[in-house]
C-alpha cells in the first residue's frame, strides 16, 4: 500500500512538469551560447559570469568560445560590488554590512533582443566582529560568491520564463524554410 502511495505521488509530480532544480530542460535558444562580458579594465573573469557558464553547461548547453559558433549572446556589462555599513557598535566601528552586487544583461540571438537590456541586484547582509577579522573576511567572501550565483540562476530564471511564455522566439516564424 505505501508502495502504491509514493508511486502515484511520483507520477503525479511528473505528470504536472515538476522538475529538481536545475533539471528543466534548457529551451531550444539556450542549446548553444556564448557569453559575452563588457569588463573594461578586468583580468579575471567575474564570478557571475563563471555561474553562469557552469549552470548552462551542467543544464547541458553548449557554451562556445566564440560569438558566431554560437546561437544566443548573453551580454553582461556593469558589474558592480558595494559593501555597506548597516549598523555601528557603541564604540564607533562597524558591527553589521550588507553586500550588493549587481550586473546588467541583455540576451540577443539571431540578431534579434530575447530579453531587452535589464540590470539584476542581490543584497545580504552579515555581522563583523573585529575579534575574528580572518574568519569574517573568509565568509565576506563565500557571501560575495553566494550572491554572484543567485545573479546568474535568475538571469536564466528569467530567461527561461520569457522563451517558456513567447515559445521560442530565437526560431522566427516568418522564415520560409528554403525548397528543396
Amino acid at each position: 500500500m505505501d508502495r502504491l502511495v509514493v508511486l502515484c505521488a511520483a507520477l503525479l509530480l511528473t505528470a504536472c512538469g515538476f522538475h529538481l532544480a536545475g533539471k528543466r530542460p534548457l529551451p531550444p535558444a539556450l542549446a548553444s551560447v556564448y557569453i559575452d562580458s563588457v569588463r573594461p579594465y578586468q583580468v579575471s573573469e567575474p564570478p557571475v559570469e563563471a555561474a553562469l557558464r557552469a549552470g548552462l553547461r551542467r543544464r547541458g548547453a553548449e557554451v562556445a568560445g566564440e560569438q558566431d559558433k554560437a546561437r544566443t549572446i548573453i551580454r553582461l556589462s556593469e558589474f558592480k560590488d558595494r559593501r555597506e555599513v548597516l549598523s555601528v557598535g557603541s564604540d564607533g566601528k562597524a558591527i553589521e554590512y550588507l553586500l550588493v552586487s549587481s550586473v546588467r544583461y541583455e540576451v540577443i540571438s539571431n540578431g534579434r533582443a530575447l530579453l531587452p537590456p535589464d540590470a539584476l541586484t542581490a543584497s545580504r547582509d552579515y555581522s563583523f566582529q573585529p575579534q575574528q577579522v580572518l574568519a569574517k573576511e573568509a565568509e565576506e567572501q563565500r557571501l560575495r560568491e553566494y550572491i554572484q550565483s543567485e545573479l546568474a540562476e535568475l538571469i536564466m530564471l528569467r530567461l527561461e520564463a520569457r522563451l517558456a511564455r513567447a515559445g521560442d522566439p530565437a526560431t522566427p516564424a516568418d522564415v520560409v524554410p528554403p525548397a528543396p
